[in-house]
């Protein structure tokens, strides 16, 4: 991150979080949070490794394995399994929430930027008797290209 960079609202409500958790931000941790806040989706561990080797090589896989380990227990980044062969990873908005449309057929993803789930959430609060955070949730189906496929004649498309 070079002295220009603007810090994007997500990158400063990660690191305050972060904070507030008494956790020091280390150069490692905000190379990393960089990488995420900057990406256009989410990263495997494979690519956020390949990213912060190419802003800084003195960082360790070790580290970045930790550091993601430690984020993902603060609720600051949150592993999505978009497919079933491994993680990818996505910095949760300021907001504390992340949703998907994930098409069942050919696994198009769909960010949705609103959130629609407030209503439940207040309902889960008041039932379960706890403060939630945030929320990730997955809505899977057919995308507009995949619906217009008529099905095979076993069902499939």
């Amino acid at each position: 991150m070079t002295p220009q960079t603007p810090i994007l609202p997500s990158l400063e409500s990660a690191l305050q979080k972060l904070q507030a958790a008494g956790h020091r931000i280390t150069h490692a941790r905000l190379v990393i949070l960089t990488v995420l806040s900057e990406s256009s989706g989410h990263l495997t561990s494979a690519e956020i490794i390949e990213r912060v080797e190419a802003q800084d090589p003195s960082i360790g896989r070790a580290s970045i394995f930790r550091t993601l380990d430690l984020l993902t227990s603060l609720a600051i980044v949150r592993p999505t399994f978009l497919t079933p062969i491994t993680p990818s990873y996505i910095l949760m908005a300021p907001t504390g929430h992340h949703s998907h449309i994930i098409c069942t057929h050919c696994n198009r993803v769909i960010e949705v930027d609103d959130c629609y789930v407030d209503g439940l959430t207040d309902v889960l609060q008041g039932r379960y008797d706890v403060r939630l955070i945030g929320h990730l949730v997955e809505f899977y189906g057919l995308c507009e290209a995949c619906s217009s496929v008529p099905p095979g004649r076993d069902g499939s498309r």
